[in-house]
């Protein structure tokens, strides 16, 4: 039955959630615990700076206790797989606590505001981009099916082989350097025009958008070739199936045959590939988000590998992680109810 299938399909997601979130607490426990030592060595400084009146003996007894206390406060005095535990349940429960050094437009520091906040901006880009590229490749691909071998797909399938294995970040370079410097129509990067930002919803909006074009169009080119490529193949070798010859030879309208039973039977891997390019928008992309100076989930994960601000290192990989698996997850349960040839739960 189909609520088995997916009972064990949601099961699964959540035990290889928690598993992961282990292991990323193990990893960077080591680095992690640097960094709370450094804070505690330095809160204890701050606080011995007011007491002048105290011997070198009684100082350095009241230093060992003040580590002693902040040791209890971190939990540093259980053992390591006490503490590796106590941070994976912090993570499974989304108290991240606070950053290092990285803060929010806001000058927060709470890691899940930090977080939060970028999260947004990844999805605006990357999400939108996908949608029209998906669209587009699915046209395109469709196009390409209906007449296979002639002029379209040939001189598409052309275009298909030289842009699809271009990287992302040096055709995003050449697009900065023709459109941002030499014609001057869109802007080298940000999310918002500096200084100051516009005033106004309307305007604000607007300012967006306008930045958000050149990287869009740049990730477009960049996919939806390659899209269409995979979509033709996947709707060829449909119409190729004996059902659709039998549908044909009892006169039913092409459009029809094409439209109501074709794309119906290639519906589930035509929405896998999309939905898989839509799950991997939500970690961004560190080196295109950087090239575009997008404040994006990548750019903060770049940011925080080179400050070494591990709490927002281990936020941004646990949500992202999360959304990711969530993604999968449901993405199983709409390729078993889509895809009738398979038996979710039932006997042969």
């Amino acid at each position: 039955m189909y609520w088995k299938f997916a009972l064990k399909r949601v099961i699964n997601a959540v035990i290889i959630y928690i598993i992961l979130i282990f292991i990323f607490s193990a990893l960077f426990n080591v680095q992690m615990e640097q960094t709370v030592y450094a804070q505690i060595d330095e809160a204890i400084k701050m606080e011995s700076m007011q007491l002048t009146d105290m011997k070198p003996e009684e100082m350095q007894r009241w230093a060992e206790q003040r580590k002693e206390f902040y040791y209890k406060r971190y939990n540093l005095d259980k053992s390591v797989f006490e503490r590796v535990v106590r941070r994976a349940v912090d993570a499974l429960t989304f108290k991240y606590g606070n950053s290092s050094i990285i803060r929010s437009s806001g000058g927060s520091r709470d890691v899940r505001t930090i977080v939060l906040e970028t999260i947004p901006r990844t999805l605006l880009l990357f999400m939108t981009a996908m949608v029209i590229d998906i669209l587009l490749g699915f046209w395109l691909g469709i196009k390409k099916a209906q007449k296979p071998g002639k002029g379209l797909d040939k001189s598409t399938s052309i275009v298909t082989m030289v842009v699809y294995g271009m990287p992302s970040w040096w055709l995003g370079m050449l697009m900065i350097m023709a459109f941002a410097y030499m014609f001057k129509i869109f802007p080298s990067g940000g999310f918002l025009s500096t200084p100051p930002p516009p005033a106004g919803t309307l305007a604000r909006f607007w300012d967006i958008i306008y930045h958000l074009l050149l990287p869009v169009i740049t990730l477009v080119l960049i996919g939806f070739w390659g899209r269409a490529f995979l979509t033709r193949n996947i709707v060829l070798s449909t119409l190729q199936e004996d059902y659709i010859m039998s549908a044909r030879a009892r006169g039913i309208p092409e459009r029809k045959v094409l439209y109501g039973h074709a794309l119906r039977s290639a519906a589930p891997p035509i929405v896998t590939m999309g939905l898989l390019a839509l799950l991997v928008s939500f970690g961004g992309n560190i080196i295109f988000e950087g090239i575009f100076s997008w404040p994006g989930m990548g750019n903060l994960y770049w940011i925080s590998v080179q400050q070494n601000d591990i709490p927002v290192l281990m936020g941004n990989l646990s949500l992202t992680t999360g959304l990711y698996i969530a993604g999968l997850a449901i993405l199983d349960l709409i390729y078993g109810f889509l895809d009738p040839r398979i038996k979710v739960g039932g006997k042969e």
